[in-house]
């Protein structure tokens, strides 16, 4: 049976729609949203590799279409007999962000939604070894999005740019890398204010903070899932397989030396 369109939600926001890819809209000003972001990767080619992470932030809306959101993390890394990482079974207090959206194009207004973002942060952990670091980076990211059909179907992309420098707190040591990607998602509600969808993303990896130095390229898929729980409370998740990749100087059809075989998110939030 077909549910006519007087059924279906109305007002959603597309934010965080479509798992790992985000959407363009901005809350209302005024608005303040409590969220709960939580991340695991797993698996390597040998051993056992878990890596979770769990982010606390609140977001804040000061003016038309712009969002400002604080949020501190905590990390655990799990790491068993994978060649070329040490032994770790640790979690610590890791991240301190701040992540800034700004909607250049409403999506209700102009043929497709537009919003840049900028999220510098500072961390504690390495994302891969779990090491000590003092780990410096910002996040830069453009966001596309289009309703395909009326409170139905939406579709979004991603471009961003990850450049970080690390310096070891074991050997004093800097290093740099960074990764540059894109990623393409489309959802469907399927009943009032429950979405689900598909993304793939597609990444490249790099042994400096410009794109001159290639170490490893990871192409990502799998599905998506989206409920507002209520008026104020949503929740969203997702589940990614690498399908494709390839490490330097590694062999096998995986890139599972920069990347992993899983990546998994889950995201709870609330308005007030």
């Amino acid at each position: 049976m077909t549910l006519p369109a007087a059924c279906f939600a109305e007002e959603l926001e597309t934010t965080h729609l479509f798992g790992f890819t985000l959407g363009s809209d901005v809350n209302a000003v005024g608005e303040r949203e409590a969220e709960s972001e939580s991340t695991a990767r797993l698996g390597k080619g040998a051993g056992s590799y878990t890596a979770l992470s769990q982010q606390l932030s609140v977001k804040f809306i000061p003016f038309q279409d712009f969002s400002i959101e604080p949020g501190v993390g905590a990390a655990y890394h799990g790491i068993s007999v994978v060649p070329g990482l040490d032994d770790l079974h640790e979690t610590a207090i890791d991240t301190l962000s701040l992540e800034m959206r700004y909607r250049v194009l409403n999506r209700e207004r102009a043929p497709f939604g537009l919003t840049l973002g900028a999220d510098p942060q500072w961390g504690r952990v390495d994302d891969l070894t779990g090491e000590p670091v003092d780990r410096y980076g910002t996040d830069f990211w453009i966001i596309a999005d289009k309703e395909l059909a009326p409170d139905r179907i939406f579709a979004a992309l991603n471009l961003f740019y990850q450049p970080e420098a690390l310096r070891s707190r074991l050997t004093g040591l800097w290093e740099q890398q960074s990764q540059l990607g894109t990623s393409a998602a489309m959802a469907v509600q399927v009943y009032p204010g429950v979405l689900i969808g598909a993304e793939a993303r597609y990444m490249r990896s790099y042994a400096s903070l410009s794109v001159d130095a290639f170490v490893g390229t990871a192409l990502f898929v799998g599905p998506t899932f989206y409920a507002r729980l209520s008026e104020r409370a949503w929740l969203s998740a997702a589940w990614n397989a690498q399908v494709a990749g390839r490490a330097v100087n590694a062999p096998g059809l995986l890139d599972l030396t920069n990347y992993e075989r899983y990546q998994a998110k889950l995201r709870f939030g609330y308005n007030f």
